[in-house]
This record gives structure tokens, sequence and C-alpha cells, in this order.
């Protein structure tokens, strides 16, 4: 509250004049205070949606505006999160109405059989999914649930399925099964009805269920086993030495390419792939980081004139017996969101 000046009035009376910040002004700064809190939680929620870190951030800014807009006629019949998610959502959905469904390679053909095929193989018909960075997800909180809640719900395999839901479908999911709400709830987020929510759920699941990738193995590993796991991985690359990699790797691992298009199962099959580019030491620089939950690496490789440029992003899923899928995003434009230079010097 600011005075300004002081007029005399009759009498020696003084009548001191208020002046308030415009309605405006204070209903952008309480818009401010209580939506900005949901801002990573909100990402994360557009990601999963359409598995773009590109286009997560732009429905999350379309979010924000559409909130922003609206909020002088906010109510206060749910809460502000609810009221935000379903902004949210609606934003995500009228995205996907002209998107290309976003996938893996595991998730369009068969793997390989040749390690020795042409690497350099393409697929330019539709989109990669992308990683997403820890950093720009993980809730700033100090409870570990919290954070592996979050982490949990943001894993490679889990975002790779839902992109086989429609779009609708996937949304319904996603608000049932990741986010716990209501199926009333979800159904006046999507102007439909509880009825139509519970089947479009049923089917979600049934379809996730044929389309999520075998696991044999699903024990996640202790913070010390991830931690050797991603030791041994940066070291084989850096040192060029196979043999710590075959340390390294589960026996029914999985590498996949998404320069390619092409995906290998098993150990050895991942290897002999490998080994046609690893024979040597110092070719790579591999730096540590972590995406969707999971450890991951910005690997860097040596080009003839000895400069150290952006090769891939690579996502490890790891188990207690393994590493049991490398995923390798030659898009080196997701350097950047992963705060990664595009070249590295010695």
């Amino acid at each position: 509250m600011a005075r300004r000046g002081v007029p005399q009035l009759s009498g020696g009376r003084r009548l001191t004049t208020v002046v308030r910040e415009p309605p405006s002004l204070i209903a952008d700064a309480e818009f401010a205070r209580l939506a900005e809190p949901f801002r990573r939680e909100l990402r994360a929620h557009c990601y999963r949606m359409l598995g773009s870190v590109e286009e997560a951030e732009d429905a999350l800014q379309e979010t924000y505006l559409r909130a922003w807009r609206a909020y002088g006629r906010f109510e206060g019949r749910s809460s502000l999160r609810v009221w935000l998610y379903r902004i949210a959502t609606n934003a995500c959905l009228t995205a996907l109405q002209q998107a290309a469904r976003r996938t893996l390679p595991s998730g369009l053909v068969a793997p390989s059989d040749d390690p020795e095929a042409d690497a350099s193989r393409t697929r330019p018909e539709g989109k990669w999914l992308d990683p997403i960075p820890d950093a720009l997800i993980t809730p700033q909180s100090e409870d570990p649930s919290a954070v592996a809640e979050t982490r949990a719900s943001v894993r490679l395999a889990l975002i790779a399925s839902l992109q086989h839901l429609a779009a609708r479908q996937r949304a319904v999911v996603i608000l049932r099964d990741v986010m716990g709400l209501p199926a009333t709830e979800v159904a006046q987020m999507l102007d439909t009805s509880t009825a139509a929510v519970k089947s479009s759920l049923q089917r979600g699941r049934a379809r996730l269920e044929q389309v999520a990738p075998r696991a044999e193995d699903v024990a996640e590993p202790s913070e010390p086993q991830a931690l050797a796991l991603l030791t041994l991985y940066v070291k084989a690359f850096e040192q060029g030495d196979m043999s710590l990699l075959d340390q390294a790797l589960h026996m029914d691992a999985i590498l996949e390419m998404t320069s390619s298009g092409t995906w290998f199962a098993g150990k050895q099959n991942c290897l002999a792939f490998i080994s046609r580019f690893l024979d040597t030491a110092d070719v790579y620089r591999m730096l540590p980081t972590r995406a969707n939950g999971q450890p991951a690496v910005a690997a860097y490789r040596r080009g003839e004139d000895g400069v150290q440029r952006a090769f891939a992003l690579v996502a490890l899923s790891m188990t207690s017996s393994g590493i049991a899928r490398i995923t390798l995003f030659n898009n080196t434009d997701l350097f950047t969101s992963f705060d990664f230079p595009p070249v590295v010097v010695d």
C-alpha cells in the first residue's frame, strides 16, 4: 500500500489518499504464487502425454497462459492443482490432434539378428520419443518417496508404451493410474461420463499389457549397484574396453538407436555390434546425468580433427544383475535441454 500527497481540508484536517495496486496486478501476483509450485509436475504430465521435451514445454507454456487468462473466473470448485491439470491435459490433447505418434525402434520392428548390418539406415517417417532430464521434473522436495514416485512415472518403458494409446485413452490412463485421480474427477476434466472413463481405462490397461516390454528381471539395483554399473559403462567406452562392457550388461540386454531405427536383443548381439565402433581408447567422452528417472550419459565422440563433439544422449535401464537396455538418442539438439555443450575440451 502506498501513500501519495496529503492534501489539506478545511478545518485543518488532513485527507490521506491511499493508492492500491490495480486488481489485475494483485491477481497476477497471486496466480504466480499459487500456480508456480506445480510447474515441474505439470511438465512431467505434458511429457507423458506427448513424449517430447520440446512439445511438453510448449504445452506447459500454453497451460500457464490459458490458466492466467482464466484465473479471474476460477471459482474453486476443484483444487487449483486439478484445475491446472485439466487445462494441461486439454492443451496436450489439442497438440496431439495433428501430431505423429512418437516411438522407439523396438516399438516398430523386430530386433536385428545381424550385428554387421549397415548402421546408417534411417527411418525418415514419423518421430522418435525424447528422453527428459530428471532436473526438469524431479520434485523440489526432500521426500525420497515423492522423488521415487516421479521417477517411476516417467520411465522410458512406460512413456513408450503410453504412446501406443489413442490420445484421450492415454489421458485417462495417466490421470487415473499415474495421478490417481477419481474416475468422476477425470470425467469432469475430459467433459465425458464416468462410465466412459472406466471403459476407456479398461481398454487402455489391456493395450498396455500387449505393448509393454517383457521384463524377466525387474529387481531395481541399489544406489551402489547402479553407480557401479554406470562406472563400468563409462570406463568401457572411454577406455575402449569391451571386457568391461561385458561385465556391465545383463544377459538379455537390449540396444536400440534412433539414428538407424535398429535394435538388438541379447548381450552377445549387442556386444558384437558395439565392438565395431569400440576398438580403441580416448575416442569417447561420457558425462553422467539422469534421464527419465534412470542413469544416463551424454556421449561425445572425437573426430579426425581431435574435437570431441556431441554424439548421443544414452539412457540406461538397469536391473540388479546388469544394464538391461541401452537407448541411444542421436538427436544432439537434446544436449541443450540436458545443459551440456555441443563440444567438450579435454
